[in-house]
């Protein structure tokens, strides 16, 4: 769980700095990018979610 926590955190660095480079600079390659991260998160969270449970019932 602690892995897929230290991924999710290096995730969100990603689409900060991506998300930022598209509306400051307007780079349209770093839209995509951010766009790539914020599904990428979405499937991660999920995961963690599913962990979280999981934990909790232990």
């Amino acid at each position: 769980m602690k892995k897929l926590v230290e991924e999710i955190n290096a995730n969100i660095d990603c689409f900060k700095v991506n998300a930022e480079a598209q509306l400051v600079k307007g780079n349209k390659a770093a839209g995509a990018r951010a766009r790539k991260a914020a599904l990428e998160l979405m499937k991660q969270l999920k995961e963690f979610r599913k962990v979280s449970v999981d934990e909790a019932k232990k």
